[in-house]
C-alpha cells in the first residue's frame, strides 16, 4: 500500500484533497512542501502539532533577487527591459488581465521592433502554451507578456527580469512565488513591482 505522500505546492492544495490523497494508504507518512506554506499549517509546525523542517540556505552560487516598488511609466519599463536585454538575458512581463494583454504586448513590441515577443495566459489552448513556454526556454522570445499562469514550476535560466503589473493587486505570497520564477541560477535578477502614478499605497 501507499506509504509516503509528498505534496509539493502546498498552498495549491486544498484540506480535503490532501486528505484525499492520504486517505489512499493505511496511514501513509505525509510530507508538504512549500515555499509559501498556508498560515494555518505553519501555525500547527510552530506549535508542535505537525514537524517542520527548513531549508535555509539558499542553492550554491544563488544571489536574492533585487526587488524595488515603481510607478508603472512607459520610460521606466523600457530602460527595465533595455536593461535585461542588453546582458542577453530575457524578460517576464506579468500582465494579469486576458483581456487586453494582446494591446500590452504590442506596446512592447513597438518599442523594442528587434526582439521577439510572446504571449501566454490561461484560455489559450494547452498546447499552444506549452509551446510557447518551451520556445521562451529556448530564446525564440526575449519577451513573454503573461499571466499568473507562470506562478510555479518554471525554471528559465536565462530570464531573470520580472515585471509585474499592477502588483498591489496581489497577495504577497503570490508574489513571492511569482517572483521566484527569475534567478534560478547563478545572474543576479531583478523584480520590479508596478504600480499606477499618483496611487496611494499604505506602508504594508
Amino acid at each position: 500500500g501507499l506509504a509516503l505522500v509528498i505534496i509539493d505546492e502546498q498552498h495549491r492544495f486544498g484540506v480535503n484533497q490532501r486528505g484525499g490523497l492520504a486517505r489512499k494508504g493505511g496511514h501513509p507518512h505525509v510530507c508538504v512542501m512549500s515555499a509559501t506554506p498556508i498560515p494555518r499549517t505553519l501555525q500547527m509546525s510552530l506549535i508542535g502539532v505537525r514537524t517542520i523542517s527548513q531549508l535555509n540556505t539558499p542553492p550554491l552560487h544563488r544571489h536574492p533577487i533585487q526587488t524595488y516598488v515603481m510607478e508603472n511609466k512607459k520610460s521606466v519599463v523600457k530602460e527595465i527591459i533595455q536593461r535585461e536585454l542588453s546582458r542577453g538575458g530575457q524578460v517576464f512581463y506579468l500582465y494579469n488581465h486576458v483581456s487586453n494583454i494582446y494591446s500590452v504586448a504590442k506596446n512592447i513590441q513597438n518599442m523594442f521592433p528587434d526582439a521577439k515577443v510572446a504571449v501566454a495566459h490561461g484560455r489559450m489552448d494547452k498546447n499552444d502554451i506549452e509551446q510557447t513556454m518551451i520556445d521562451f526556454e529556448q530564446d525564440k522570445y526575449q519577451i513573454l507578456v503573461c499571466t499568473t499562469i507562470i506562478e510555479t514550476g518554471l525554471d528559465i535560466a536565462n530570464a531573470n527580469t520580472m515585471i509585474i503589473d499592477d502588483a498591489d493587486r496581489f497577495g504577497l505570497s503570490q508574489l513571492y512565488q511569482i517572483r521566484g520564477r527569475v534567478g534560478r541560477r547563478e545572474k543576479i535578477a531583478y523584480c520590479y513591482l508596478l504600480v499606477q502614478p499618483q496611487k496611494e499605497l499604505t506602508e504594508q
